[in-house]
């Protein structure tokens, strides 16, 4: 079976607002099967903002434990990531899914991954995952440094500049903001 590769996710974090973009395109080998994917959702009764890269059946798996474990934990984002990575790290099943998560507050952001890891952003406030997250990751950052956009327009022009350069982020963007 093809290489599937899929996906920018991108979250930036400015001015007491944070912002979580992605792409929409899915591949799968060297052609594009989908353009116009959701890849970041909403949840926690909005408060909380998810992002996933890689099978999209595995990150649709990945969202739906991670929010009963909101709901096990009456919101409380940094416990559900925690117990979620340990599960992840344990579970037989759940070691299987090929996939990683950003999740964020307005407080807080997380990145989940398969190996059990759990990590947050540095200061800065970027933080970027899939085939494009490198390439969006440095344009945001620049953005932050070198400009006074607010973070929306910092996550929306960075993913412009990450789908000139990746062959597996397109322009078809979704943005979510808290």
């Amino acid at each position: 079976m093809s290489d599937f590769r899929a996906t920018t996710i991108l979250l930036v974090r400015r001015d007491g607002r944070v912002c979580m973009a992605s792409d929409g395109q899915v591949t799968l080998g060297d052609t594009v099967v989908k353009s116009s994917a959701s890849k970041v959702k909403r949840t926690g009764r909005g408060k909380i903002l998810v992002g996933f890269a890689g099978g999209g059946a595995d990150g649709l798996a990945l969202f739906t434990r991670f929010e009963a474990k909101l709901e096990e934990y009456q919101g409380n984002l940094e416990r559900s990531v925690v117990e979620l990575a340990k599960d992840w790290r344990t579970d037989r099943a759940m070691r299987q899914l090929q996939a990683m998560m950003v999740v964020t507050d307005l407080e807080k952001s997380f990145l989940v991954s398969g190996n059990g890891d759990l990590l947050q952003p540095d200061e800065e406030g970027v933080l970027a995952i899939g085939s494009g997250g490198n390439f969006a990751s440095a344009a945001a950052r620049a953005l932050l440094l070198h400009t006074a956009l607010p973070a929306a327009e910092i996550a929306r022009e960075a993913m412009k500049i990450a789908a000139d350069i990746c062959i597996y982020t397109n322009h078809t963007i979704t943005l979510e903001e808290l």
